[in-house]
């Protein structure tokens, strides 16, 4: 079992967020995981919809070496999944809580696994 598999099993034994609705991108069929890019799942909640949080996350993005996508949830959440290396992704998400949509968030729940390809560039899904 690797540490990510640890991880994975530590977090399921101490929290299940709310259902978040239909799965993100997943693996490509036949694509390769690459064990040194990864994938963060990030669900934002407080004022995040309507304030231009989505363009806003879209943005800082294209400052950074990641890809990924970012959706409103029914729930009045925001869904971001994203790939890159771990220190790419902890400042993309750094930079999102810095920037003006930063003071909306009232809390995240993050999850990291391995990359599993399929996402280019970073979209706004509706």
């Amino acid at each position: 079992m690797s540490d990510l598999d640890l991880v994975w099993l530590d977090f399921l034994s101490v929290s299940t967020p709310a259902a978040i609705p239909s799965s993100p991108p997943g693996p490509v069929p036949g694509a390769v995981a690459d064990p040194v890019r990864q994938r963060v799942l990030v669900v934002y909640a407080g004022h995040v919809q309507g304030v231009g949080f989505r363009y806003t996350a879209r943005q800082v993005a294209r400052g950074f070496d990641v890809c990924g996508m970012v959706r409103n949830l029914p729930d009045g959440r925001v869904e971001l999944v994203a790939e890159g290396t771990r220190g790419e992704l902890e400042s993309f998400c750094r930079e999102i809580r810095a920037s003006g949509v930063g003071p909306l968030i009232r809390d995240q729940f993050v999850e990291w696994t391995a990359a599993q390809g399929g996402l280019r560039g970073f979209e706004i899904l509706r």
